[in-house]
């Protein structure tokens, strides 16, 4: 990056830490899960060359800077907003068959077994 400027070095950084990651991994995602900066996304890359700039003693404007700050704050609650979703509906991802026996199960009954001819 051109700039000197920590706020702004600051400012970028927190927008690729609110960036979600490329593809949703099968495992319980870890604080370092992170999208590597070895092979960066296109929303990476463009958020890099819009930090970089051509004359590195021009500064990035007040006005622009603030956007950044929205930015990041919108992220965050984009973020938090998923992740209540995930809490407050823990069945969104089951299918129905999986949601019954786990309603079954919070009253204290367990679904009988079905027969399957294709096993016998």
């Amino acid at each position: 990056m051109a700039s000197p400027n920590p706020q702004i070095r600051s400012l970028y950084r927190r927008i690729l830490r609110e960036l979600p990651t490329r593809a949703p991994s099968t495992t319980a995602p870890s604080r370092t899960s992170h999208q590597k900066l070895s092979s960066p996304s296109a929303i990476q890359q463009r958020v890099r060359a819009s930090f970089t700039t051509e004359n590195p003693n021009q500064a990035m404007h007040v006005d622009q800077i603030q956007r950044a700050e929205q930015f990041v704050q919108y992220l965050q609650a984009q973020r938090m907003y998923a992740t209540l979703i995930e809490r407050y509906n823990p069945g969104m991802g089951m299918s129905e068959e999986e949601r019954v026996r786990l309603t079954a199960r919070k009253v204290g009954m367990d679904l009988p077994i079905e027969f399957d001819l294709e096993k016998k």
